[in-house]
């Protein structure tokens, strides 16, 4: 369908299934995708970096993660692994992307989820993601200041955004926002951003 997107909700496009291969964790991820959502032909390359490059939770990490905009999960699929005592939350909006997560999970601790469907009550120890750059700016800034204020106080997100797509803009915009955000990474054109939550007023620098 002309001028559709994978932050559709329900795409129209053929329903055409494909096999994605990659390895992380020293061992091989094979996930179901299909036209319609994100990359559905092979593992992003940004989404490759992240997973590469940011520290991935270890086996005794407990708690709620979340991988915002999951597309068919290879996020969610990785970190529900590393972290088997761990919930991970996988989001999207569009439909299709959820039902491979869901038929990708098998079994696994992950909770597939349109953003509304993540009760207010659950707060997050890591946020995961590559987010949807092409929404647009003021769509992207929204998504953010919806989600990372849910991250415990002591907790972090990692996101993955291409130099060429305004990585370092939005660095300096999540700074703004007053969250300490800082380069963790940098490889193959993305940046790899390390974001924690606010200062309290009370300790922020006069």
């Amino acid at each position: 369908m002309a001028g559709e997107h994978y932050f559709t909700a329900d795409p129209a496009v053929a329903h055409e299934r494909h096999e994605v291969v990659f390895e992380a964790l020293d061992r091989q991820f094979r996930l179901v995708s299909a036209s319609g959502v994100f990359s559905w032909r092979g593992l992003d390359p940004g989404t490759a970096t992240l997973l590469a490059e940011a520290p991935l939770p270890s086996v005794t990490t407990e708690g709620a993660l979340l991988d915002l905009g999951c597309g068919y999960g290879p996020i969610a699929t990785v970190l529900a692994t590393a972290a088997p005592r761990a919930t991970v939350y996988a989001i999207d909006v569009n439909q299709r992307a959820l039902e491979l997560v869901r038929e990708n999970a098998a079994g696994k601790n992950i909770v597939a989820a349109r953003p509304d469907d993540v009760p207010e009550s659950v707060g997050f120890t890591q946020i995961w993601s590559n987010p949807p750059i092409r929404v647009g700016k003021a769509e992207l800034h929204e998504l953010l200041l919806r989600w990372l204020p849910r991250l415990a106080p002591d907790g972090v997100a990692w996101l993955v955004v291409g130099k060429n797509l305004g990585g370092d803009s939005l660095q300096r915009w999540l700074v703004e926002q007053g969250y300490a955000a800082e380069r963790h990474a940098s490889r193959k054109g993305f940046r790899v951003l390390k974001v924690q939550k606010p200062l309290s007023r009370g300790t922020a620098a006069a």
